[in-house]
C-alpha cells in the first residue's frame, strides 16, 4: 500500500475553497445487533474513550462486551430509531446542509460544509477527502462537542490527524477546541428551555444532564467537569435562576468505576422520593438528540423518576435544527475563520490568465 494517497486532479481554473467540517460522536447504521457490534468495536477499541492496559481491555472487550452487548445496544435503538434513520446522524446531516446554506445567502459559495461522525459512517477522513477532492485548501474541523473531553474531541482531533497522515498535499488546518461558553450557545439553550416553558408551564426543577466520564480524568487534568459547570451556570444567569433551582447531573455511567456526580438517574430517583412531584431535564452537553437524550433520559430517566413517586419529567429537546443554534454555528465558523473569509475570490478571468500561466510553465490541466 502507498504510504500516501493519491490527490485530486487539480484545476487551475477553478478557485481553492474553505472546507467546513462538523463532527459528531457516530452512530451504528442500522438498530440490529450485526450494526452495532462494529460500531461498538470502534468506539470502545479507542485508547482515549477506554483508558485502561490495552492486553487487559482486549480481553474484556473482545471476550464479553463484543459478545453481550450488541444485542442490548439494538434493542435500546431500536426504540428511537426513525423512517430517516438514526437521530444522531438525520440532525448533524440537517445542521451541515443549513450551515451551508446561511454561507451560501452571505454570497460566501467558495464555503463548503460536510459531516462526519468519529466513530460509523461517514468517517473522518472520508469527509476530508471529499472536501479536498471539491477544492478545499483550508478547512475548519468543528468537533460538535461544547465541553471540550479527551474522549471526544480530543479523539476528533486524532481522527483528523491521522487522515492527515495519509495526504501529501495538506490543506490548511484549524480546530475549534470548544465552545462551552459561547454566547449565541448559551442564548439558544436559554431560548429553548424558555419555548418549553410558555408551551407546557415550569415545573419545579430544572436538571442539567452531561454526558459522564471517569472522575480519573477530572484527576489527569481534564477540563470537562468544569466546563459543564461553566455551561449550567451560564444558562442558569440567562434564565434567571437561582443556584437551588437547578442541578447539574451526569449520564450514561459505563463499567463499575466511579464516574463524575452526581448521577443523573439517582440524583431523579432521589427528588422523586423527597417530594419532588415535576421535572424539566435538558442535556447541554449534546448538541443533536441521540440514543443518549431520547431511550436514557426522556424513557429511562423519566420511569425511574415516576416508579419513585415523581409526577412527571419533561425533557426539553436539544437544539438540533433550531434556528438561533445554526445561527450561533455559523457565527463560531466565521470567527474561526475570520482572515480567510476577508479574502477575496479570484475573478473568472483571472483564474483563466492564472491557469494559461501554469500551463506555460509546464502544469497539466
Amino acid at each position: 500500500m502507498p504510504r500516501f494517497l493519491p490527490e485530486p486532479k487539480h484545476d487551475h481554473q477553478k478557485a481553492p475553497a474553505i472546507g467546513i467540517l462538523l463532527v459528531n460522536l457516530g452512530t451504528p447504521a442500522a438498530p440490529t445487533a450485526q450494526a452495532v457490534k462494529p460500531y461498538l468495536k470502534q468506539f470502545l477499541s479507542d485508547p482515549r474513550v477506554v483508558e485502561i492496559p490495552r492486553a487487559l481491555w482486549w480481553l474484556i472487550l473482545n471476550g464479553i462486551i463484543l459478545n453481550t452487548r450488541p444485542k442490548a445496544s439494538a434493542a435500546k435503538y431500536a426504540r428511537i430509531w426513525t423512517s430517516e434513520g438514526s437521530p444522531l446522524r438525520v440532525h448533524t446531516e440537517k445542521q451541515a446542509k443549513l450551515v451551508q446554506g446561511y454561507f451560501v445567502e452571505a454570497g460566501h459559495k467558495n464555503v463548503l460544509v460536510e459531516y462526519a461522525m468519529r466513530y460509523g459512517s461517514p468517517s473522518v477522513d472520508a469527509a476530508l477527502r471529499r472536501l479536498k477532492e471539491r477544492g478545499c485548501t483550508r478547512i475548519l474541523a468543528l468537533p460538535l462537542y461544547p465541553q471540550y473531553a479527551a474522549s471526544t474531541t480530543a479523539s476528533t482531533f486524532d481522527a483528523v490527524a491521522e487522515s492527515f497522515r495519509r495526504m501529501r498535499n495538506l490543506p490548511e488546518l484549524r480546530l475549534v477546541r470548544n465552545f462551552h461558553d459561547d454566547p449565541g450557545y448559551i442564548r439558544s439553550l436559554a431560548a429553548s428551555v424558555q419555548a418549553h416553558w410558555q408551551a407546557s408551564g415550569r415545573a419545579e426543577r430544572l436538571v442539567m444532564s452531561f454526558h459522564g466520564v471517569p472522575h480519573f480524568t477530572l484527576d489527569k487534568g481534564d477540563p470537562y467537569f468544569c466546563e459543564c459547570q461553566k455551561t449550567a451556570r451560564l444558562v442558569a444567569e440567562q434564565l434567571g435562576l437561582q443556584p437551588e433551582q437547578y442541578l447539574v447531573t451526569f449520564q450514561s455511567r459505563f463499567g463499575k468505576a466511579e464516574w463524575l456526580k452526581p448521577y443523573t438517574q439517582a440524583t431523579l430517583e432521589k427528588m422523586a422520593s423527597d417530594g419532588v412531584k415535576t421535572v424539566d431535564i435538558i442535556c447541554p452537553g449534546f448538541v443533536s438528540d441521540c440514543l443518549e437524550t431520547l431511550e436514557e433520559i426522556a424513557m429511562e430517566c423519566r420511569a425511574a423518576f415516576v416508579s419513585k413517586g415523581g409526577k412527571s419529567l419533561n425533557y426539553i429537546p436539544c437544539l438540533n435544527e433550531r434556528h438561533d443554534f445554526i445561527t450561533a454555528l455559523v457565527a463560531l465558523c466565521r470567527r474561526h475563520m475570520q482572515d480567510w473569509l476577508a479574502q477575496p475570490v479570484p475573478t473568472e478571468a483571472a483564474l483563466k490568465t492564472g491557469a494559461a500561466r501554469a500551463i506555460n510553465l509546464g502544469a497539466t490541466n
